[in-house]
């Protein structure tokens, strides 16, 4: 039987990806979480200073056509070799990282509900929708403890580039949703909820 692929879109520090990691720690081995945040172009053949500045929360920053394919691959019973990026260097890491196809795919990213040629290979698509402000103090906590950014930086980027952006192309990508859940009430809510739909797809594959 195929892996049932599951799609988790959301702006920002939505909560997206803190929903994929409790559902896969709910699953255990049956879930392989994967995130599109591998797949960044990589900019190593720039130089340092400039690197920071590129527009990290446009479609085009992310390099589809491998991302499609490897998804295909593991649509289809096929293990990949997944690229590592870094975001303290904004570059693609030299070696590859083996995964293997597990029953539960977890696709979670900015844009998992946004090309027509991903959403075409999901079973499930789920939007996780916060308002702006709180996306914005998540960020803010995150990029300072784990990035190393200023927060200067980070109010200036979000302002100029993940906010405009997320109003573009992730928020319109909710209209896709099969199902939308919260990003700011209690976790264990959204988790059962996207578990449940997880299910009822489980259930009419193999009655397929």
């Amino acid at each position: 039987m195929s892996p049932l692929l599951v799609g988790i879109a959301g702006a920002s520090c939505s909560g997206k990806t803190e929903l994929a990691r409790a559902i896969a720690r709910h699953l255990q081995d049956d879930a392989l979480l994967f995130a599109l945040d591998h797949y960044y172009i990589d900019r190593s053949h720039i130089a340092q200073p400039d690197r920071s500045h590129f527009n990290f929360d446009h479609p085009d920053a992310l390099d589809v056509p491998l991302l499609i394919r490897d998804v295909e691959s593991l649509k289809l019973g096929l293990s990949i070799e997944q690229p590592r990026y870094s975001f303290v260097t904004h570059s693609r890491l030299e070696d590859t990282e083996p995964v293997a196809p597990r029953p539960v795919i977890l696709i979670e990213g900015l844009f998992s509900l946004y090309w027509p040629a991903l959403r075409d290979l999901l079973d499930l698509r789920v939007y996780v929708e916060s308002p702006d402000d709180e996306c914005f103090r998540r960020r803010l906590r995150r990029d300072v403890a784990e990035r190393g950014r200023s927060p200067e930086s980070i109010e200036e980027q979000y302002a100029t580039t993940v906010r405009p952006m997320a109003v573009q192309f992730v928020r319109p990508t909710a209209a896709f949703a099969d199902l939308t859940v919260s990003g700011v009430v209690p976790i264990d809510s959204s988790v059962r909820l996207t578990l449940n739909a997880i299910e009822v797809r489980r259930i009419a594959s193999i009655s397929s």
